[in-house]
């Protein structure tokens, strides 16, 4: 798959397209790796951007994903899902953070498991 880069040359577009906001109401929902998913389908007289990220978040996307291959930045594609979470349109799931030590397995059953395998 070819990817295009993403579309910064146009800002009276991006303008519309964010109707004039620069950053998402709450920034702390979507970072990169934030899997985004549609709870519905598209509406009539939704904004084309807007039923592009529903159709796009069918399964599971990063917003990573959704940003490239909407060709938009980052900061116009947090506002736009700023937009549809205020609408109960999308979920965001946000990644597993990093294990603790605690939550790690025993490594001496670690090591039984390995024999285990060896043995097999």
């Amino acid at each position: 798959m070819v990817r295009r880069p993403v579309d910064t040359g146009d800002p009276d577009r991006l303008y519309t397209v964010t109707q004039g906001r620069s950053h998402p109401v709450d920034d702390s929902s979507f970072d990169l790796v934030t899997l985004v998913v549609s709870e519905c389908g598209p509406t009539p007289g939704m904004q084309s951007e807007h039923v592009r990220i529903l159709e796009l978040c069918r399964h599971p996307t990063a917003v990573v994903e959704i940003s490239a291959e909407m060709r938009l930045p980052i900061t116009v594609v947090r506002i736009l899902l700023g937009d549809l979470l205020s609408t109960g349109r999308i979920t965001a799931r946000h990644p597993r953070a990093g294990r603790s030590l605690v939550d790690l397995p025993d490594p001496s059953f670690l090591e039984e498991v390995l024999h285990g395998l060896r043995n097999l």
